[in-house]
């Protein structure tokens, strides 16, 4: 099977078990896993933030941020596409008491233009507008990213209105390949940011939480009652170091392949693709004779796993575990369908 469904399925290296095996290990919940430790405080400095916090998941690292920066009954503006939105079961109720005002962007990405008319008043019935989530890249756009002037000019509005910025940057290593942007500038503009070592970088296990030395405070209490609270996690700190040192450089050829296979399919008259809008590593192309989940079918029965992303949108996320073999296969394979 060559396996587009995510960037999630790959395995680990044989270099990434050996750093595993290596890693010195402690008691995390303690506090005393000095891998971790180190890992935190590398990718915090990375980003230009404060202090970091390993967790299990993307999802939680989210939510930890919006909840370190609101307090029940405030509101959170967010596109429609994002992954918070659409993919958190509702965990920003549920954990944090507030709620998500969703806003029509563009293909995951909002301007301050669209932003401003959702920021509520203070009139004492209405909601407190408290945080600003950004996605980027974005997974339901299609892999968009914002740039430099976009994300500097959504600071100022915040700013102007005494609001915080979150960033949900499980891709944001794809965003930096495909910008250019140096990881410095996100931390300069978000609040609190959530970056993911096992989409595209290839960790097994493993998001971050870049925040303030205060935040992580509170933050790890609220890890600790969710569940997050882990031991000897030095064992995936140390995956996921291992995975921003090694694989960061493939993210580039990943974006290439995924341009090609947009070409390609760009080509066929059973699909439409718009390929200016082919960023990153993620590919979404409607289908016009059949739906969405009969083209998964056929993909699947020709030996290539990709996903239904709409009734007639599919999608095709590229990773750097596909082979060359593979990869000549995949174009063949979709030229004669």
């Amino acid at each position: 099977m060559i396996d587009l469904r995510s960037d999630t399925v790959t395995k680990p290296t044989p270099g990434m078990l050996q750093a595993m095996v290596k890693a010195e290990v402690g008691d995390d919940v303690f506090g005393e896993d000095p891998t971790v430790n180190r890992f935190e405080e590398k990718m915090a400095a990375h980003f230009g933030m404060e202090a970091g916090l390993f967790v299990p998941s993307g999802t939680m690292s989210n939510q930890l941020c919006l909840n370190v920066l609101t307090q029940p009954g405030d509101e959170v503006i967010i596109d429609e596409l994002g992954h918070v939105f659409n993919y958190e079961t509702g965990a920003a109720a549920h954990l944090s008491s507030i709620q998500l005002r969703p806003v029509k962007g563009t293909r995951g990405k909002l301007t301050p233009e669209q932003i401003e008319p959702a920021i509520r008043t203070t009139n004492e019935w209405d909601p407190l507008s408290r945080v600003i989530a950004l996605e980027n890249t974005t997974n339901k756009g299609g892999g968009a990213c914002y740039s430099k002037e976009e994300l500097t000019e959504i600071r100022k509005l915040a700013d102007r209105h005494n609001l915080a910025v979150h960033l949900d940057g499980a891709r944001i290593w794809n965003a930096m390949a495909a910008t250019g942007i140096d990881a410095s500038f996100f931390g300069s503009i978000a609040d609190t940011i959530s970056i993911c070592f096992s989409k595209g970088l290839g960790a097994p296990v493993g998001s971050m939480m870049l925040c303030s030395r205060e935040q992580k405070k509170k933050a790890r209490r609220y890890r600790k009652m969710w569940g997050g609270g882990m031991r000897q996690v030095g064992l995936l700190a140390a995956a996921a170091d291992y995975a921003v040192e090694n694989h960061l450089p493939l993210l580039k050829k990943d974006h290439e392949r995924a341009r090609q296979f947009a070409e390609t399919v760009h080509r066929s008259s059973h699909f439409n693709i718009t390929m200016e809008t082919v960023e990153s590593n993620i590919v979404l192309f409607d289908t016009i004779e059949k739906s969405a989940k009969e083209w998964v079918e056929v993909f699947t029965s020709n030996g290539i796993g990709v996903v239904p992303f709409g009734q007639h949108t599919v999608r095709a996320t590229f990773h750097f575990q596909i082979t060359d073999d593979q990869y000549d296969q995949l174009l063949s394979t979709v030229s004669e369908l």
